[in-house]
């Protein structure tokens, strides 16, 4: 029986699904390091379905994808498309970035794999956005077409930090210090959450003890840091200015997703800080923002589910 794969990596992990009809079945995840390559993992995960015989895939992956060759960046991992297609014994074998999955997966996503932070109801075949922070800060748009949705895949992340609030200011002042140029990533992403906490530190005049993002959130959802419970409220804050800023870009009434592991570990002090007046506080534009909804997504494979999607708007004559 032929069959197509697909697959999530990231610098850490590696997940493998079935794809039927874009729904996944047979999820598996592996650690990266645990293979050479990422030939020998696929033929794994395919070896260990004996009872299917499958002819494509399609891997979402956390790098740039412009050409044949594909370098990991958070990982030694680096391949040719051809090769590896040839080595797994396939007819079609598509790789995409990981955003260009993560924003597909935007209009299979159910209300059980998603929570709404306020705004109207998204508008039926409308531009979407989503983005997220992780080790950095990923950034995409999905627009309608004939066939379907298409990706519009960027670089959102490194644009300019603009500063809001007097708390903002002093923070982009502390980075402009450290790094000259001062990015939304500095300040969004599991990095810049610890960039926030020194600079808020500083501000208040005390010594930092968290060494790393996971302890800034720990000690701040337990109440017991005061500095790391105004690092997660102002990064709710700075999260929310920047939404509405990609929101503004291509006017996203189909809504704005909020991916990424970070998010999802705080998803009730997201719902309960001031994202949200934030997202919306754009002046003249406010009663435009207040229509738009954002959603925080909380299933784990959405990945995988992108990579499907992607697989069966693009290839549908395998199946």
């Amino acid at each position: 029986m032929s069959e197509r794969f697909v697959a999530d990596v990231g610098g850490t992990n590696i997940r493998l699904a079935r794809e039927v009809n874009g729904k996944l079945a047979d999820i598996k995840k592996y650690l990266c390091k645990d293979f050479a390559d990422i030939a020998d993992v696929i033929k794994l995960y395919c070896d260990s379905l004996p009872e299917y015989h499958f002819v494509a895939g399609c891997i979402a992956i956390a790098c740039p994808v412009n050409g044949d060759f594909i370098k990991m960046t958070n990982h030694d991992w680096q391949f040719s498309i051809e090769i590896t297609r040839k080595q797994l014994g396939l007819e079609h074998l598509l790789v995409i970035n990981d955003y260009t999955a993560i924003s597909m997966s935007l209009p299979v996503l159910n209300d059980e794999q998603k929570v709404k932070i306020g705004g109207g109801e998204p508008t039926e075949g409308q531009p979407m956005a989503v983005f997220g922070a992780g080790t950095g800060l990923g950034v995409g748009h999905l627009i309608p077409v004939t066939e379907g949705w298409k990706p519009i895949p960027g670089e959102g992340g490194h644009v300019d930090f603009a500063p809001i609030d007097d708390t903002d200011l002093a923070i982009w002042q502390y980075l402009r210090k450290k790094h000259g140029h001062v990015s939304a990533e500095q300040l969004i992403s599991g990095p810049g959450l610890l960039q926030i906490y020194h600079a808020l530190a500083a501000l208040n005049q005390v010594t930092p003890t968290c060494a790393s993002p996971a302890e800034v959130t720990e000690q701040a959802l337990s109440g017991n840091c005061a500095v790391c419970e105004q690092t997660l409220t102002q990064f709710c804050k700075v999260m929310g200015s920047f939404a509405g800023n990609i929101a503004l870009n291509m006017g996203t009434f189909g809504g704005v997703y909020i991916a990424g592991g970070i998010a999802q570990r705080f998803v009730d002090f997201v719902l309960n800080s001031e994202f949200r007046a934030r997202f919306e506080d754009k002046g003249r534009f406010k009663p435009y923002m207040q229509a738009i909804p954002v959603y925080l997504i909380t299933e784990a494979d959405h990945g995988l589910m992108g990579a499907a999607a992607y697989l069966e708007q693009n290839l549908k004559e395998v199946s």
